[in-house]
């Protein structure tokens, strides 16, 4: 952890400055328009910095350690919130935490400090184009297990050269999107490992790698079932959205950030949850979590984090502004936000109501997230290339063994 000045910094004068360190790109003009609303109408200045995927950390480490250090920032996991734990505000009883409706995804220390809260709710899981699953004989509404999934993609893709599309988008593994595999689909073997434990409050020094071949079973399906050979995945190159958008695949591994997008080109887009084969996954809805945790800076001047909070505040009850959060990231957490019109997340909704068990996110958990995943996409890179049971081990290895080696050099064991 770097060590920025202790000494208060603030550039705005009696009213305060906003500096918000952005992590979601897709969310950038959006914020970007909000923010000079905000200035025009109150006089606070606002600035908004959007970090490009994959190197936040990086960059949040520069911005703190300069002379304009962000007064607003976005935690993501366990692990980012213990390393930031002593330089971020209190939010316990602040006007933004009390305008909360749900606080159960809270990010709070043994002390009980309330070290981060999340500003939207999300879920992940198999977009499907309906109208392209129906050209193949089948129906959505068929598909409810792993068992008829596996169906479903076979066949399409058996007969892509007659449907003209196939069944999985590409599951790249470049930095772009290798995040869809380690961290989201990876949510299989934590998830129900978190759930046969009861429940996780912290990360687990170890696993038992008891749910890696459901893991493997949903893997092996979507590369093997796409038109992107296994070998192609490694470089990346491909677009898997526009895959999709195009109609060149049935299934696209996404979550509710998509929906505003997708829904334009296909209205009629729906999401199912992760089917891997998991006993009793006929009631099993999509995962569901945030990783996107606002944190206001501990050292920012008295007047910037009253002026932070401020716009927190506004961006979740002003009706319009929270009308242009809501359409980018869906369920936003605060009692006077606006409403989802998203989808998928209405589609979670429905699943949770018919009694299905959400799917946590769990992966928040990994340790040294980095360097843990990157040891995940070069054994994936070789399996891909050798799908042997000898390169499924080395998979194994990186999942499981990587964990307890990453957690022990980030508690010093």
């Amino acid at each position: 952890m770097i060590a920025f000045s202790l000494v208060s910094c603030g550039i705005g004068g009696s009213k305060g400055y906003v500096y918000w360190l952005n992590f979601k790109p897709e969310l950038d003009e959006t914020l970007q328009e909000l923010a000079q609303q905000y200035q025009d109408e109150t006089g606070v200045e606002v600035k908004i910095k959007t970090v490009d995927s994959g190197s936040y950390q990086d960059v949040l480490q520069e911005e703190m350690d300069s002379d304009d250090p962000p007064t607003l920032f976005v935690i993501n996991d366990q692990h980012s919130a213990a390393e930031w734990a002593n330089y971020v505000l209190d939010l316990n009883e602040t006007e933004i935490q009390k305008l909360q409706s749900n606080t159960a995804y809270n990010i709070t220390d043994e002390e009980g400090k309330l070290i981060a809260i999340p500003y939207c709710l999300e879920c992940y899981g198999i977009a499907v184009n309906p109208t392209l699953v129906e050209k193949a004989g089948f129906s959505v509404d068929d598909i409810t297990d792993f068992s008829m999934l596996e169906q479903v993609a076979g066949s399409i893709h058996e007969n892509a050269g007659q449907l003209g599309f196939d069944a999985f988008c590409a599951a790249d593994l470049d930095e772009d999107n290798a995040w869809r595999i380690t961290g989201h689909l990876a949510n299989i073997e934590y998830y129900y490992e978190q759930r046969e434990a009861e429940g996780w409050q912290e990360a687990p020094a170890s696993l038992t790698g008891n749910y890696m071949p459901y893991f493997k079973n949903l893997y092996d399906l979507i590369i093997n079932n796409s038109a992107t050979a296994p070998k192609e995945l490694a470089a990346g190159g491909h677009d898997p959205k526009e895959e999709f958008l195009s109609g060149k695949a049935a299934f696209f591994l996404t979550g509710s950030w998509d929906y505003t997008k997708l829904s334009q080109s296909i209205p009629d887009v729906t999401m199912i949850p992760y089917y891997c084969g998991v006993k009793g996954e006929e009631k099993a809805a999509l995962n569901s979590g945030s990783e996107n945790f606002w944190a206001v800076n501990a050292y920012a001047s008295t007047a910037d984090q009253r002026a932070t909070i401020g716009f927190m505040k506004w961006l979740v009850s002003d009706p319009e502004a929270s009308k242009a959060m809501a359409e980018q990231l869906g369920n936003m957490p605060f009692k006077s936000a606006t409403k989802t019109e998203n989808g998928f997340l209405i589609k979670q909704s429905e699943y949770t109501k018919a009694g299905c068990y959400k799917m946590d996110w769990a992966m928040i958990y990994q340790p040294n997230v980095d360097a843990y995943r990157g040891s995940i996409v070069k054994a994936l890179t070789a399996y891909n290339s050798d799908p042997s049971e000898a390169n499924w081990e080395k998979v194994k290895a990186a999942m499981i063994d990587g964990w307890a080696e990453q957690y022990a050099a980030v508690h010093n064991q």
